[in-house]
Order: structure tokens, then C-alpha cells, then sequence
């Protein structure tokens, strides 16, 4: 039995292209642009710096042999997949669950891009408070932080709306 796609949350794959372009995008003007390790300050606390990474989140695995390479390429691609069969069966009046699907999926496609095109993913957002930065990160990382919270606001708001139902059913067949 088929649905409707435009039922499902694949209606908001939209969000998940927006985030890949405009990632694959600000990458290959940094590309461009800048060298390898050049730093541009733009305001007090904020710096466009151009790095390579070829581990995960916070460098993870980034002095391993290679390996990491296909390691991380598999998880992208098996996140990506399970969350697409999540977003078909997922309603599409469901948004919060939807945009967090999609802006993974966006931000898991364009680091996976970066991984199979470069070996690397590119990297440039840099904040810093004083001599203190935080790890730099990119669009795609942003996609996938932002997803994954909304996912846990998600949690909250189901848990408390299903103990609420819950509790509505009981005072009226009670």
C-alpha cells in the first residue's frame, strides 16, 4: 500500500537540498577564495578559517591512516537512508520531526560530498571567545547540530503531549 509522497515528510526534502547546496556552495567559494589555514576576521567573535578535516565531529579519528575516510562515508550513508524511510513514513503535518530529518540529511550529504570528492571535509566557521575557538565547523555540521536538537525538543513535546492525552482520556471516560 502506497502513500501520497507529498503526505509523507518527504515533502520536506526541499530543506535537506537547501542545506547541501548552500553548504557545497560557501565550501567551494572558502575553496576559492582563501588558502589552506588563512584566517579572515569578520567581527570580535567570529572568523572565517579555512581548514580541512579528515575525521569527524571535533576531528575525531582525524590522525587515523585513511580508514576513517569509507568509516565515516558508511555512517552518512546509513544515516541518511534510515532517515529518509522515517521521513516516508513520517506524516507530513509532523514539521519539527521532518526539518530535523532533512537538515541531517543535507548536512550528512554535503561532509559525505567532501569525504568521497576531496578525502577531507572542508571547514570554516571559526568562534572564539579571547585565545579560546571553538572547534571549526561548517554549514553542514550546523545542519546536522541544529537537526539532532530539534530532535530532542521533539522528545520533549511528544512526551508531555502524550501523558496529557493520557490524562484528557481518563477525565472524560472516568
Amino acid at each position: 500500500m502506497s502513500k501520497p509522497i507529498l503526505s509523507t515528510g518527504l515533502r520536506w526534502l526541499w530543506l535537506a537540498l537547501l542545506v547541501l547546496v548552500v553548504d557545497l556552495g560557501f565550501k567551494q567559494w572558502i575553496m576559492d577564495n582563501f588558502v589552506l589555514y588563512e584566517t579572515r576576521p569578520l567581527i570580535p567573535f567570529f572568523n572565517l578559517h579555512y581548514a580541512h578535516n579528515p575525521g569527524a565531529a571535533f576531528s575525531f579519528l582525524a590522525g587515523q591512516d585513511g580508514w576513517q575516510r569509507w568509516f565515516f562515508a558508511g555512517i552518512a550513508i546509513g544515516i541518511a537512508l534510515v532517515l529518509l524511510v522515517l521521513l516516508y513514513r513520517t506524516s507530513a503535518r509532523q514539521k519539527l520531526n521532518n526539518i530535523a530529518y532533512s537538515l541531517i540529511i543535507g548536512g550528512a550529504l554535503g561532509n559525505l560530498f567532501d569525504r568521497m570528492v576531496h578525502g577531507f571535509v572542508v571547514d570554516m566557521i571559526d568562534f572564539y571567545v579571547g585565545d579560546w575557538h571553538f572547534p571549526t565547523f561548517n554549514i553542514a555540521d550546523m545542519g546536522i547540530c541544529i537537526g539532532a536538537a530539534l530532535i530532542v525538543l521533539e522528545g520533549f513535546f511528544v512526551s508531555s503531549g502524550k501523558s496529557n492525552d493520557k490524562d484528557n482520556k481518563k477525565v472524560t471516560n472516568g
